[in-house]
């Protein structure tokens, strides 16, 4: 018989934690550990008892998922986190997997993706809800380097097919200067040529072409 995998849950919610106890024990090769309402109450435990998994909410009194991952791993401590929680902020997801999360579930998760989240970790993988992981890929998609304002006239001016002459003209600048500004617009939107460009600015909002 396979060993079984050792849970902790940390939630300050009764009937959450309680719940989410409940459908974990369905699972033959899933053993509860242990159970606290908030990090402060769960670290020592934790810290004692290294469970394989943690699932873990982030808004708790005293302290808080993030810091409990934080404090855990300050003191060396193995265990896999799961975040298991309502908040699907981007802030909070890239919070959580910054602070070292391995998977991140809302408190909706069928309970195949709760299953399946706990298996994968204890594998050694990482697992984010699909919700999750669209909103994560936005966030990251979204982390470039702004354009300026007058990146942007030039960008704008670029969708309308104008040449290099005909933007310096427009915008009372010098053709050398219209050229560094498609340069600096291609690096920073990651494009290829002017049409990869466009085709960028348009996806990101940053075109209006109405």
């Amino acid at each position: 018989m396979e060993q079984s995998i050792q849970i902790f849950v940390v939630d300050d919610h009764p009937v959450v934690r309680e719940g989410l106890i409940a459908v974990l024990e369905t699972q033959e090769e899933f053993s509860i550990v242990g159970e606290a309402s908030n990090g402060a109450e769960a670290l020592p435990q934790v810290l004692e008892k290294s469970p394989d998994i943690l699932f873990l909410d982030l808004a708790m009194p005293e302290m808080d998922g993030v810091q409990l991952i934080e404090a855990l791993q300050a003191k060396g401590n193995a265990t896999k986190v799961i975040i298991f929680t309502i908040f699907d902020t981007d802030e909070r997801i890239m919070g959580a997997i910054k602070a070292g999360a391995k998977g991140y579930l809302l408190k909706g998760a069928s309970r195949k993706e709760i299953f399946d989240a706990v298996r994968i970790v204890h594998a050694g993988g990482s697992l984010l809800q699909p919700a999750v992981a669209d909103k994560l890929f936005q966030h990251i998609s979204q982390e470039i380097t702004p354009l300026t304002p007058r990146e942007l006239e030039v960008l704008k001016a670029l969708s309308k097919g104008s040449k290099n002459s005909e933007i310096a003209t427009a915008l009372f600048i010098s053709e050398r200067t219209v050229k560094f500004h498609v340069s600096a617009i291609l690096s920073k939107l990651n494009a290829q040529n002017r049409t990869e460009a466009v085709q960028t600015g348009i996806k990101r909002g940053l075109i209006d072409l109405s």
